[in-house]
Order: structure tokens, then sequence, then C-alpha cells
């Protein structure tokens, strides 16, 4: 698994980036960002493309949250 890369964590049902191997585990972090979790890498694969489209969305809509620049 390669750093950067987009994977789905079936047992947590979340799509996440890898961002690092640590013992056994790999460590996800949400597309838009957040708390890291760990995943167990055989729970781990490719998202489909509405797994995908998915995170994307509740990552930009988490970014809109702050409202408008004032």
């Amino acid at each position: 698994m390669n750093g950067g890369q987009i994977v789905f964590d079936t047992a947590q049902r979340r799509v996440g980036r890898v961002m690092d191997k640590v013992g056994t585990y790999i460590q996800l972090r949400p597309l838009g960002g957040g708390r890291e979790w760990d995943a167990d890498p055989e729970r781990l694969r490719p998202p489909t493309p509405r797994e995908l489209l998915s995170a994307r969305l509740a990552a930009a809509n988490r970014d809109s949250e702050s409202g408008p620049i004032r």
C-alpha cells in the first residue's frame, strides 16, 4: 500500500487516504482531513466510484460548513 493511495476500509465502511504503516496496521485519514484511524490491511480495497464520490462530497460539505468569509 502506497502513501497517498485512496482505499475503502470495509471494517469501518469509510474511505481514507493511506498515511503510514504502523506495525501491522495501516493508518488512514478521511479525504477532507481529520483524525486518523488504524485499519487492518486485509480489510482494505479500492473504493467503488460511488464510495469515492460520496467521500469527496462529504469532504466538500465539511469544508463549506464554515460559511462565507467575512
